[in-house]
């Protein structure tokens, strides 16, 4: 049993089952417990990997495509460059060296993060020593702003709902005996279908400030995320740890705890605070359009055996659809109706 599995057993002995969303909110952020505050778990060594960990040239792209927006706001002299969740830091170097092949945008450019895991700053810290740390959007500076958040919106809490023969239940951690179990606690929550929802109001209201700062200050943002394009019923909270699948209730603190991002939900926090959504397509044709095959090649030129056989399968792993290319989607948001920016047409 984990450390924070006693302290949640507790609490529900105490107040009855725990909804989803304050379950996840403690195992990823306990103060002394919780999954992102007390680890690094990026990597081979952790209990998963993200696209910047697998190819730096993922992280190139993004650098090309925020020249890109740069330019699109009229090359101002100062902006902020906002990473939310930046993990290892990994990204953003990556970025940043591709930025200083644009020697005028680098230098107007104002590294800023937002993370809450002190592991993961000293982490940080190390690749992007001149960045500003946030612990919430809320103290981002009054800046035009470029902003990316990969793999940041999955994190956030949800809670589910489910209509099981025409009656309406949510889906909370209770306890089975002495274990955590996922019960049914009867709801007020209205559904038509049958089957399971989930509410990721937490998510989009994130994504309302998102867009009010970008309205207000004028900027771009490009969210990288596994999700699906059109809100539908399903249950897509998942666990993972040492690389796999586990239930969401085995390993309360030591492992992660994610859903798939609704994006059309998402493009709707967007909206509503008057921010403009200038297109969503899938991460494999997001990276080929900003040119992954020929930077492959181009770095294959000049490495040989394995190291070129696993630049190869690297550049795979993130564009085929069978893998990360078509489950992973790419969306723009500007904070004005702007000219939209490569590869994304207009809304």
């Amino acid at each position: 049993m984990t450390a924070l599995a006693a302290i949640l057993k507790g609490m529900i002995a105490e107040d009855g089952p725990m909804p989803l969303d304050r379950y996840m909110a403690l195992c990823l952020g306990h103060p002394v417990h919780g999954y992102y505050m007390t680890r690094d778990p990026f990597g081979a060594q952790g209990d998963f990997t993200t696209a910047p960990e697998i190819s730096q040239v993922f992280g190139e792209l993004l650098g090309v495509w925020v020249a890109q927006a740069w330019a699109g706001l009229g090359s101002p002299s100062h902006f902020a460059l906002v990473e939310l969740g930046p993990g290892r830091g990994t990204l953003m170097a990556d970025m940043l060296r591709v930025l200083t092949k644009a020697p005028n945008c680098r230098k107007a450019a104002q590294v800023h993060f937002v993370e809450t895991s002190p592991v993961l700053r000293d982490v940080q810290r190390e690749k992007v020593p001149d960045a500003t740390w946030h612990a919430s959007i809320a103290s981002l500076p009054a800046l035009p702003t470029i902003m990316i958040a990969n793999e940041f919106f999955d994190a956030l809490p949800i809670r589910q709902f489910e209509r099981r023969n025409g009656h309406v239940f949510e889906r909370c951690v209770g306890l089975r005996g002495d274990e955590l179990a996922v019960v049914l606690v009867p709801s007020v929550q209205r559904i038509a279908r049958e089957g399971v929802f989930e509410d990721a109001a937490i998510r989009n209201t994130i994504a309302t400030h998102l867009g009010d700062h970008l309205r207000t200050c004028g900027g771009f943002a490009l969210m990288i995320d596994y999700g699906h394009v059109v809100s539908a019923p399903g249950d897509t909270l998942q666990a993972m740890k040492a690389h796999a699948y586990c239930a969401i209730t085995d390993h309360p603190g030591e492992a992660d705890v994610t859903s798939h991002v609704d994006f059309e939900a998402l493009a709707k926090g967007f909206a509503s605070a008057g921010a403009h959504v200038l297109g969503l397509m899938p991460q494999g044709d997001f990276l080929e359009a900003m040119g992954l095959s020929a930077r492959t090649e181009t770095l294959a030129r000049t490495i040989s055996g394995d190291a070129r056989q696993n630049l190869v399968t690297a550049t795979e792993r993130l564009a085929h659809r069978d893998q990360m290319g078509q489950l992973f989607k790419v969306m723009a948001v500007a904070g004005t109706a702007a000219t939209p920016i490569y590869p994304f047409g207009a809304a």
